[in-house]
């Protein structure tokens, strides 16, 4: 008789008459094994790709301008691959149409600056390799069988050399490393071939042709349809990077002087965004090198001139870096074990905050310059408030001595009988180790103020060199009078806590 058995899972058993019980394994063939391999393979596969798919769309979603781009090389390969599908057209370029569509797969990039600098290097490489191989054709042509393939041997060789040993050279990597990379393939090519051909001239004339076809249509394409102009992409990055820099100026000195009954935990999320600004100017430096590069070759569009003083936005990320670093300083004594005693943050609190702010003022104001490329007209009001919260925070570290006694402390003898003794206070000195880490932080924001002066002057020495409009005083009067009268009243409170009665 069958007896059916209820657990955590459903099992069958049979009862024999010996008073045992046999369990019923279910059928696990090589068949079913199979299939449920394949089960677990499709689907780890399509769980893949959902998840490639996911990101593709997050990326498409944060950075439009990358479809923009896929969209643009799509359409400019369209339109060459007619010289291959339309057969008038394919007879005019002799079937040499494929290395159109080569040339427009290979020079097409995201910015007009960097696709001018492929097309041009490609142009000119092409060119002068070809003239130059011609010209050593004809030469080995007019001399004996023999000597022929060494004369093009030993030039292929010498001017091989010597176009790679000139990719070396800072001035032609920076600007025509890709066209001397063009140069050798180009002249090997011709030399090589033209041993074996005879007609080198027309075999020339006619790729020459099609490497010029696909380069003006890639122009065309990258100017005319959304262009990305790698001039305006640096000049936004210098003013994200800007705001970026003040943003995490604030936050780290605030969050160094935040008292710790109000702080909240801070999750590694939350430190990791607050770490972001400062780290993405750190990081910056390659791809402003290689913005001014090619905003170099850009013709002249909206803002900007041809002869755009692009090389001072190197001036401007290196001053930035240079404050970065001491941002990344301070962001290290946040979360630093070693704290200062609680009496000495208060009394550094007020004036830190204050040159803080001064200084990310001044930031705002340098990215407000950048954005509306318009000289500022409370530029150097602000400046002279942050150099004023310095001179007060120097002030208020000479001071610093009479602050390093602890709370006292008041000993007297253990028994009652001895109450005609009077008690001995005893001060006690902070430890050297405790205030380090804020003594440190003092100098560093000062030291950051030197360096923001620095970007100051930066940010100036452009906008004269690139004429920006002039600026529109539309600030009140009265304005003036009361960052005055706010100055004045600072140097009162200053006053008074340095002459009170210490304890």
């Amino acid at each position: 008789m069958a007896k059916q058995v209820y657990s955590s899972n459903l099992e069958w058993r049979i009862n024999v008459p010996d008073g045992t019980s046999e369990r019923l394994v279910p059928y696990s063939g090589p068949v079913l094994k199979l299939w449920l391999s394949l089960k677990g393979l499709l689907g780890g596969i399509f769980l893949k790709i959902w998840r490639f798919l996911e990101k593709a769309r997050k990326l498409a979603i944060a950075e439009p301008k990358k479809v923009i781009h896929g969209l643009k090389v799509g359409l400019a390969i369209s339109i060459v691959s007619l010289f291959y599908y339309m057969r008038p057209l394919y007879e005019g370029v002799g079937g040499n149409a494929m290395w159109a569509i080569m040339t427009v797969v290979v020079v097409f990039e995201s910015t007009i600056g960097a696709t001018f600098c492929k097309c041009i290097n490609r142009v000119i490489g092409t060119s002068l390799a070809g003239l130059l191989g011609v010209g050593v054709h004809w030469i080995a042509s007019h001399s004996s069988k023999n000597i022929e393939p060494i004369i093009l041997g030993a030039s292929v060789f010498l001017l091989a050399s010597a176009a790679t040993f000139s990719r070396f050279l800072p001035t032609i990597k920076a600007k025509f490393d890709y066209g001397v990379l063009i140069f050798i393939l180009t002249f090997s090519f011709v030399s090589i071939s033209g041993y074996r051909v005879d007609k080198l001239f027309e075999i020339a004339h006619e790729r020459f042709s099609t490497i010029a076809i696909g380069t003006s249509l890639c122009i065309i394409v990258s100017m005319v349809f959304c262009p990305i102009w790698a001039g305006g992409e640096l000049h936004q990055l210098i003013c994200r990077n800007l705001e970026k820099l003040a943003y995490s100026l604030d936050d780290c000195v605030a969050e160094y002087f935040k008292d710790n009954k109000t702080a909240a935990v801070a999750t590694e999320e939350d430190c990791s965004k607050k770490m972001l600004g400062y780290k993405c100017v750190l990081n910056s430096k390659a791809t402003e090198e290689s913005m001014v590069r090619f905003a170099r070759w850009e013709p002249s569009h909206g803002r900007f001139n041809f002869r755009h003083p692009w090389k001072q936005y190197l001036k401007i990320g290196a001053s930035m870096r240079n404050s970065a670093y001491c941002i990344e300083t301070l962001n290290s004594f946040v979360n630093s074990k070693i704290q200062a005693p609680a009496h000495l943050k208060r009394h550094f609190k007020r004036i830190c905050l204050r040159l803080s702010t001064t200084s990310s003022n001044v930031l705002q104001e340098l990215t407000t310059t950048m954005k509306t490329t318009t000289k500022s007209s409370k530029i150097e009001l602000l400046v002279g408030e942050m150099s004023f919260a310095v001179e007060e925070l120097q002030n208020a570290m000479k001071s610093l001595p009479n602050h390093l006694m602890t709370t006292p402390s008041s000993s007297s003898s253990s028994t009652s009988e001895e109450a005609n003794i009077e008690p001995v206070t005893k001060f006690t000195m902070s430890p050297f180790v405790e205030i380090l880490p804020l003594t440190t932080l003092v100098s560093m924001l000062i030291q950051n103020a030197a360096k923001i002066e620095g970007i100051v002057n930066a940010v100036n020495e452009l906008a004269t060199l690139a004429e920006f409009k002039p600026a529109t005083d539309k600030k009140p009067k009265h304005t003036r009078s009361q960052s005055t009268k706010t100055r004045t009243s600072d140097n009162q409170d200053y006053e008074t806590m340095k002459t009170s009665p210490k304890v």
